[in-house]
């Protein structure tokens, strides 16, 4: 499916499988291999812009995918995230969509929200915000009705 796709029907917290279609190439060519990791992988989606029309530049439609965290001794040293724009010539997966009962802990950005965490229950959501400190903080919970209204609109996985 399309980048477009993704945007339209994916809510925040799927996970998202991406692929530029070309078959992973041997562990002993290096250099191909990273190239080939770098445009296919999979991250949870975390942030949809709308585009943006300025007087000097347009910016389009994107999205952003949270890869992983990277660290030791429980301290993040390195985030990994790429923002795809909606003309991305990558083909993406909806791989796996939030579960109900599951809560988003999303922090606001003007009218837009980014995901900070997708906790199993109210009560880890809770947790997970005594252990770390964010200001502007929603908590929502995936509900049946939204998982029904996307199997109604075609938009399930």
């Amino acid at each position: 499916m399309s980048a477009h796709t993704v945007y339209e029907n994916a809510p925040l917290g799927s996970l998202i499988r991406y692929s530029d279609g070309t078959p992973r190439p041997p562990a002993r060519i290096k250099k191909k291999l990273a190239a080939w990791e770098n445009r296919n992988g999979a991250g949870r989606l975390v942030r949809k812009e709308p585009a943006r029309e300025r007087p000097n530049w347009i910016s389009p439609a994107s999205f952003t995918l949270h890869e992983g965290d990277f660290g030791s001794g429980g301290v993040v040293v390195l985030t990994v995230r790429r923002t795809y724009s909606l003309d991305s010539d990558l083909r993406f997966e909806i791989v796996e969509r939030p579960a109900i009962g599951a809560v988003r802990i999303l922090q606001e950005y003007g009218d837009n929200a980014e995901l900070l965490h997708l906790a199993q229950s109210h009560e880890a959501a809770e947790r997970w915000l005594t252990q770390h400190r964010y200001s502007n903080v929603r908590l929502n919970e995936v509900t049946e009705d939204e998982v029904g209204a996307d199997v109604v609109e075609g938009r399930a996985a």
